[in-house]
């Protein structure tokens, strides 16, 4: 299938790693990437839409009515951009008044909204449309052993009317695509806590952070599996600062999934981008006896 890539801003600026995990999977599941030169950040779901709700609705509208005009089916790769995406989407459709101004403003540019934009996250459109079983056809090197705990963030799930993704009080979608690689899903006790991004406070993010690593490491698992950017600049940079100003080592490392599935298809760490990471999985590639390079 053919399908749009709506890649936001944060992945290809900070994160290209997650990008090119993506870029070099999703052809062996049959995916053909279509991309477009006009997006721009989604916007922010949650600073942008409570600073000027107005100017996120018509910003997230422009992008719509993009994803429109191609005819294809569009897939995000962050928790965020498809949050924003979909609940601008839902307001616009509901709210006839609200997409006439919305419209009155996209017409200066020569867009106009329509309605018909399908956005996705990419797990999502994988398991509706293709089948877990797909992601499991194109493992050629099983992640045996290997012990992932989950991690599934605040915007996948909620609100569940809107995303419909799973059920958010025992979503079952994380696990099945970590068992379809071959590794073991680890169902960690704050596998639901924000990763705290999203506080504005000097100490609380960090308290977050540090919450769900004290989990997972109590759990034993060789890494911690995400499909969200921001997710895991609070698990990786976040870690790191934990470390520095808090003098607390927890030594869990994050993997985006396509990173996780990349291994799986037989790409190497430095292929899926591993060696960016502050938090290395070094534990986990000698695991599954996976050969690596100096960064």
């Amino acid at each position: 299938m053919k399908a749009l890539f709506f890649p936001g801003c944060l992945i290809p600026i900070k994160y290209p790693q997650m990008e090119l995990a993506l870029r070099r999977t999703l052809p062996a599941l049959g995916i053909e990437i279509a991309d477009h030169a006009g997006f721009s950040c989604c916007p922010d779901p949650i600073y942008f839409q409570s600073s000027d709700r107005f100017a996120w609705l018509t910003l997230a509208a422009r992008n719509l009515a993009l994803i429109e005009a191609t005819g294809l089916e569009a897939f995000t790769v962050c928790s965020g951009c498809t949050g924003t995406l979909r609940e601008a989407n839902h307001l616009l459709q509901e709210d006839g008044a609200l997409r006439e101004r919305v419209n009155q403003r996209l017409a200066r540019i020569g867009l106009h909204y329509q309605g018909t934009a399908r956005v996705r996250h990419i797990v999502t459109l994988i398991r509706d449309e293709l089948g877990i079983a797909r992601i499991a056809a194109s493992v050629t090197r099983p992640l045996r052993g290997a012990r992932v705990a989950l991690h599934y963030g605040c915007h996948l799930l909620k609100p569940s009317p809107i995303m419909q993704v799973d059920d958010p009080d025992d979503p079952q979608i994380l696990h099945a695509l970590v068992s379809a690689l071959g590794a073991e899903p680890v169902a960690h006790d704050e596998r639901f806590l924000c990763c705290g991004k999203a506080c504005i406070d000097d100490e609380l993010p960090l308290d977050m952070t540090a919450t769900v690593l004290r989990s997972v490491k109590a759990t034993g698992a060789d890494c911690m599996g995400m499909i969200c950017p921001t997710c895991f600049s609070s698990f990786d940079t976040g870690q790191l600062m934990i470390e520095r100003q808090r003098k607390e080592k927890l030594g869990v490392p994050p993997v985006y999934y396509f990173q996780l599935l990349g291994l799986a298809q037989g790409l190497s760490p430095q292929e899926v981008g591993l060696t960016r990471h502050k938090i290395k999985p070094v534990a986990l590639l000698a695991k599954l006896d996976v050969p690596t390079a100096t960064p």
